[in-house]
């Protein structure tokens, strides 16, 4: 089953199967992270800058900023949420559980034009 993958509204949202999914202004616990200097980085979403896929997860590195340090920028890849390879049902992760991002994942393809 294909999945379809898609930033919207300037990467305000990501869609999942043409339906709006995971949204910006969430706070994100990150641990063993690159992101600043705090062990475990509160991290307010402003925007996805890159959606990709490494089955059956949804991946995303994000723009904003950890609210404890000030620090600023993108993160590496997080597990924004997984979809089921036999129905196509999307389910989001809990935001506020600690999450561990990771460098690499593959890229969703580009929307066709």
């Amino acid at each position: 089953m294909v999945t379809s993958i898609h930033q919207l509204d300037d990467g305000a949202w990501i869609s999942v199967n043409d339906s709006r999914e995971v949204n910006v202004s969430d706070l994100w616990w990150l641990a063993r992270h690159d992101f600043c200097g705090c062990e475990l980085a509160d991290f307010l979403a402003e925007g996805f800058v890159e959606v990709g896929v490494d089955p059956p997860n949804v991946t995303a590195r994000i723009a904003g900023q950890c609210i404890a340090c000030g620090e600023s920028g993108v993160t590496d890849w997080l597990v924004v949420g997984r979809v089921d390879p036999d129905t196509g049902i999307f389910r989001g992760v809990d935001a506020e559980s600690v999450h561990v991002p990771r460098r690499r994942t593959r890229l969703a393809s580009p929307p066709d034009e």
